[in-house]
């Protein structure tokens, strides 16, 4: 099993320079820039664009969609539902980010509001966020994971359990993020244990991890758990190089960031497959 995520890493990354999909992000002002370059950084291409009058023709011409909810308004719900709706009939995958889901009620609703009127190929969240759309928890810290949610060796074999349960209800792979990444199907997962503590020390690197989703899944929708694994493997292992650069060099966070952005875009498939730490569930 191990092996189809290393050859998703050879034909991901081959396939994603030949084609380079367009993405239609409808996503949140405060990481709108980081998530356009680092889709840029793996040769997709990005397009924001959130407005009722053009959501729908602007899904038409892309790849893929990645829907987030990081700054959410009444105006981008309808705009949200309208440019799935429209994904769903040309069946273009669909990233779900439920940003803060479980930390306010208008959250919360609007979330599963999404659910139910869009069919999602992946929804990715940290624990706190995936619980609250699963089983209507509220633990979520602002848009962090709660403590007491986090996944450990310890709560591993439970939290696959829901994850898969989850995956069953929503026809969806379920990526929840965090110190430990749990990616799952109905029937199968894989543990991630790339990344690096500062990747939480920035903002937008949940959102950037969407977004190059959005990317990749466009080019391997044949293909999704092992193509969302090998994505969740990328972004964590991009962290840890940009997280020793920064140690060599007696950096700070602003200069995580860039180089983060830079390991995207220059990581070679050799350093990716020695790189990477999965476990099959």
């Amino acid at each position: 099993m191990f092996e189809n995520i290393l050859n998703e890493i050879k034909l991901r990354n081959n396939e994603i320079k030949l084609r380079n999909p367009l993405v239609h992000c409808i996503t949140n002002y405060v990481t709108v820039n980081d998530c356009a370059n680092a889709i840029l950084a793996v040769n997709g291409s990005p397009i924001m664009a959130d407005d009722i009058n053009e959501v729908e023709d602007i899904t038409t011409i892309c790849n893929s969609l990645v829907i987030n909810i990081g700054t959410l308004n009444e105006r981008t719900i309808t705009s949200m539902i309208a440019a799935g709706k429209m994904a769903n009939n040309l069946n273009h995958p669909i990233i779900f980010d439920p940003v803060g889901a479980g930390a306010s009620k208008f959250r919360t609703e609007s979330a599963k509001k999404l659910l139910k009127n869009i069919s999602f190929s992946v929804i990715r969240g940290n624990i706190s966020e995936i619980k609250a759309l699963a089983i209507n928890t509220s633990t979520t810290q602002g848009v962090d994971a709660s403590i007491n949610d986090i996944v450990t060796k310890d709560n591993l074999d439970e939290v696959v359990k829901f994850a898969k349960k989850f995956s069953q209800e929503t026809n969806a792979i379920i990526a929840i993020t965090g110190a430990i990444d749990i990616i799952a199907s109905k029937d199968k997962a894989y543990a991630i244990y790339n990344g690096c503590s500062t990747m939480s020390k920035i903002t937008g690197t949940g959102c950037m991890l969407s977004a190059i989703l959005g990317a990749f899944i466009a080019v391997g929708q044949s293909s999704l758990l092992e193509t969302t694994a090998y994505t969740v493997a990328l972004m964590g292992y991009c962290g840890e190089l940009a997280s020793q650069k920064i140690r060599n060099r007696d950096e700070g966070t602003s200069s995580f960031r860039t180089y983060l952005i830079d390991a995207l875009s220059t990581i070679k498939y050799k350093d990716l497959k020695a790189g990477v730490k999965i476990d099959v569930l």
